[in-house]
């Protein structure tokens, strides 16, 4: 009976997901235990935050701390079973066959309550193993999904399809040989009508091809000539219209310094507060409430709650950045998915060339490859926030209709934390520059 007390307890100490003895037991707001690094592992691939077992959601990671009691209650399981393992083996006689069985003989019935005993034990461990993959698939069905979004939004930003595309050239084509047949038809009419007013002549006229075999060519390169013309006239004035905006932004510019006390450990900033790069040691700094534990971010000392601002960074020489501004209230201990509903409104730069902004869901942007200078504008009564490629002065990304109910801070991220410098690639430096006019 020593045997199946134990695998009766066994039991009170089984984490849900590896299906073992505790290691590090933690307990969850919602109470459900689980080993540290099993609980770690399962929300590093699954957000937001959910229990395994009960599916209750935290809003932000629930910080994990190893409960000294069930702790303790484990390490005296495990020592009684090693105990009760070695009083058995040693307690073991030899005795005669016939005798043995005669001893079992009454325990029969008491022998199968053990069996049914460990049947159900193990029917839970398979139940708990089905749970544990379901927990698993559950996760590989999160990770997918999000690797589906990025992919969709990628692949909605440029034409579909080869197919795709040559129909809209030659439809393009179509309507514009449409508009020179109409055209054409408009001039043999007036031929028609000019013929007839020249009656005395018309034998000689009859005599005579209507039109110059290459006067339909002629009058297509005149209708292309005059397209190209408007296209180009357009262009420049889409250009000059833009230039202007940017013009018009650029006037609510404001100096904007970084923040030293919220900087991560590993962050290094310039003197002057104006430049931020990812160093390799990480610095022994106070935990201030304000300072980055997670994120390898900074904010500005500037904060905004109301009116309009505008700010440029240099990002040029960079393969992995993050700009934008946030609520000053956001969580800065542990890893939020940066998202307007977080209080997050900002664009990377992802291996050199993906650009995204981190909307929900992600859009992926088109930007040419070589941007050097971004610039920021904030409209906190609009709730809008625009990113513009200052050298082309181009928008190419708003968050429009946000609802701003908090300061707002510019944000600086120089590197991803999971290769932050890429191997020397990554290692320029964010710059706020001064606007030139």
């Amino acid at each position: 009976m020593a045997a199946a007390g134990c695998v009766r307890s066994e039991d009170q100490f089984l984490c849900s997901i590896c299906v073992e003895v505790f290691t590090d037991p933690v307990t969850i707001p919602c109470g459900h235990n689980f080993c540290k690094s099993c609980i770690s592992e399962h929300w590093g691939v699954n957000v937001p935050y959910q229990c395994p077992m009960c599916k209750e959601v935290f809003n932000t990671k629930p910080q994990l701390k190893i409960n000294t009691f069930i702790s303790e209650m484990v390490a005296q399981f495990r020592h009684e079973a090693e105990h009760e393992a070695v009083v058995d083996h040693k307690n073991h006689e030899f005795v005669p066959l016939k005798d043995e069985h005669e001893e079992q003989k009454p325990d029969l019935k008491k022998t199968e309550a053990e069996i049914q005993q460990m049947i159900q034990e193990r029917q839970l461990k398979i139940q708990e193993i089905q749970q544990s993959v379901e927990l698993s698939q559950n996760a590989a069905d999160t990770e997918e999904a999000e690797g589906v979004e990025v992919y969709t939004a990628l692949m909605e930003s440029v034409p579909r399809s080869l197919d795709q595309f040559k129909e809209k050239i030659q439809e393009k084509q179509r309507s514009t040989e449409k508009q020179a047949e109409d055209f054409i038809k408009e001039l043999e009419q007036e031929i028609c009508e000019l013929k007839k007013r020249t009656a005395p002549s018309m034998k000689t006229w009859t005599k005579v091809s209507v039109r110059p075999p290459s006067y339909e060519g002629t009058v297509v390169r005149a209708l292309y000539q005059l397209e190209d013309t408007l296209r180009e006239d357009m262009k420049e004035k889409k250009e000059k219209v833009v230039e202007a905006e940017l013009k018009r932004v650029q006037e609510y510019e404001m100096d904007v310094t970084l923040d030293p006390d919220t900087a991560h450990p590993n962050l290094l900033l310039s003197d002057d507060g104006k430049q931020v790069h990812y160093g390799d040691e990480r610095k022994n700094l106070p935990d201030k409430p304000q300072r980055f534990c997670h994120g390898l971010c900074v904010v500005a000392k500037q904060s905004f709650s109301s009116g309009r601002f505008y700010f440029e960074v240099q990002v040029k020489g960079k393969t992995d950045w993050t700009l934008g501004v946030v609520s000053e209230s956001i969580n800065r201990k542990e890893g939020i998915l940066p998202r307007p509903r977080f209080g997050y409104w900002t664009i990377c730069l992802i291996n050199g060339n993906l650009y995204i902004a981190a909307a929900d869901p992600c859009v992926c942007l088109s930007v040419k490859s070589d941007l050097q200078k971004v610039g920021v504008f904030v409209d906190y009564e609009e709730g809008l926030v625009s990113f513009y490629d200052v050298d082309s002065s181009v928008l190419f990304y708003s968050f429009t209709g946000c609802c701003f109910s908090d300061k707002l801070l510019p944000i600086f991220d120089p590197g991803r934390s999971a290769n932050p410098n890429a191997g020397g690639l990554n290692s320029a430096p964010l710059i706020i520059t001064p606007v030139t006019h």
